[in-house]
């Protein structure tokens, strides 16, 4: 059937992109496609967490990527230039969050790859299956990961070792029968356990021709592989090395289409399902994943989520922990502290903190005293409502001509690699008056 395409109601976020394909009109399908989005964990208690139902639009909060319901599919865009503006087609969208998602989960994309994915005609979801079925028959064609299996089983021969217990209890009354323990070679281990659940998910996914065809053959190859739900999955039994060490980005790809801390895929009684991820995390972990790069051989140690500092004590016990996004070490000195924001900072001239949300600036200030850190950043997405060179504005804190300094920072994340690398080092000099060489 034909699909039609627009923006719902007319609407569009300045930071989410949000457009629609659908058999009739959008407004028919807008509540089925809150129905499904509210099976999300990131739905909230309420379920009001990721899709915004008001009378004539749909909004997203916080989140991107790909909500179906019967006969339509809903596709939500990283979009972080200036409202009003459309010089940025779908296809940079798509790129530029399948970038970050490759970069925070050590994904490689190599140029072949990349310029076959169907960036303009499929949505975020089609390109991510696309992505790992062609890995999958690469590494299929080489072929399935194979382990020794302990085994129990009463045979007519002795195979492997005699188990005693067994044998004078449980078969006393069978002699003719031995009570064999042994090693099989299997491909029923708990990583062939997870590429299976993560294509029998994706069948139900795809709605394109060449990804349903791809899916079809690999599950062929996976016919003899046990089902497991994807709850139910033994990720703790994985162990890669070097005779598996190809399987490390495919994992990395079944984490991301099957679940994980910044994203979730649901299935619920709508008949639809989901696949999204909270930009606020992405962001924090792509610029991590970068920072950790491009600060090598520095002498300076990027850590995520650390510190876990209390902020308040009763009687001796800690309440109210602390979870800086990002730490830079010295050492054991905490020199620099960045939370970073997928927020748009904004020009107007009534508005001279930018749209910088002061419970923001206290928290930073909070992470100042606690870590002893004379240095503290808010790090946001550059957008094309700024000044054309991303920004760093110092602040003093506490006073005019205080030490510690609050710094007000963007990063233009639609450029290359190297240059979202080269922009974070620039940065971290400026904070921390030092002049590092880039490494990574």
């Amino acid at each position: 059937p034909h699909q039609c395409k627009g923006v719902i109601f007319g609407r569009r976020s300045p930071l989410y992109g949000v457009k629609i394909a659908c058999l009739f009109t959008p407004e028919d399908h807008a509540s089925n496609l809150v129905k499904v989005a509210k099976t999300s964990l990131f739905a909230g208690a309420g379920g009001e967490g990721v899709l915004e139902h008001r009378r004539k639009h749909l909004r997203a909060r916080g989140v991107v990527g790909v909500i179906a319901a019967p006969g339509c599919q809903l596709e939500i865009l990283p979009k972080i230039e200036a409202m009003g503006e459309n010089g940025v087609s779908d296809e940079t969208l798509r790129r530029r969050l399948v970038h970050m998602l490759a970069v925070a989960r050590d994904i490689r994309i190599d140029a072949q790859n990349s310029t076959s994915l169907g960036w303009q005609r499929d949505t975020l979801l089609e390109i991510l299956i696309r992505l790992f079925c062609r890995k999958m028959m690469e590494a299929v064609r080489q072929g399935i990961p194979r382990r020794y299996i302990n085994h129990e089983d009463d045979l007519s021969a002795l195979r492997g070792r005699l188990d005693m217990t067994r044998q004078f209890s449980t078969l006393a009354a069978h002699p003719q029968k031995l009570a064999c323990r042994f090693d099989e070679l299997s491909p029923d281990i708990a990583l062939n356990q997870v590429m299976k659940a993560t294509i029998t998910k994706l069948v139900r996914f795809s709605t394109s021709a060449d990804n349903q065809r791809s899916l079809r053959e690999l599950s062929f190859a996976y016919a003899d592989i046990t089902d497991v739900l994807a709850n139910a999955l033994r990720w703790e039994m994985i162990t890669l090395d070097r005779t598996n060490k190809r399987w490390r980005e495919l994992l990395s790809l079944a984490q991301l289409l099957l679940g994980s801390k910044y994203q979730t895929t649901s299935t619920g009684q709508s008949g639809g399902h989901a696949l999204l991820f909270e930009m606020n995390t992405l962001f924090e972990e792509y610029i991590l994943r970068v920072l950790k790069r491009a600060l090598t051989g520095t002498g300076l140690k990027v850590t995520s989520q650390g510190g876990h500092k209390s902020c308040l004590f009763e009687a001796g016990t800690g309440r109210f922990r602390t979870r800086p996004d990002i730490i830079v070490k010295e050492g054991s000195n905490v020199v620099l502290i960045i939370d970073t924001k997928w927020k748009r900072m904004t020009t107007r001239i009534d508005d001279p903190k930018q749209g910088v949300s002061q419970s923001d600036v206290y928290q930073l200030m909070a992470y100042s005293q606690l870590y002893d850190c004379n240095r503290v950043m808010l790090l946001y997405p550059h957008n094309q409502g700024l000044p054309s060179q991303p920004i760093c504005i110092p602040y003093h804190i506490a006073s005019p001509t205080g030490a510690e300094r609050m710094f007000v920072s963007t990063v233009d994340v639609s450029g290359a690699h190297s240059s979202v690398a080269a922009a974070l080092i620039a940065t971290v000099q400026k904070s921390l008056e030092r002049s590092y060489e880039m490494t990574g």
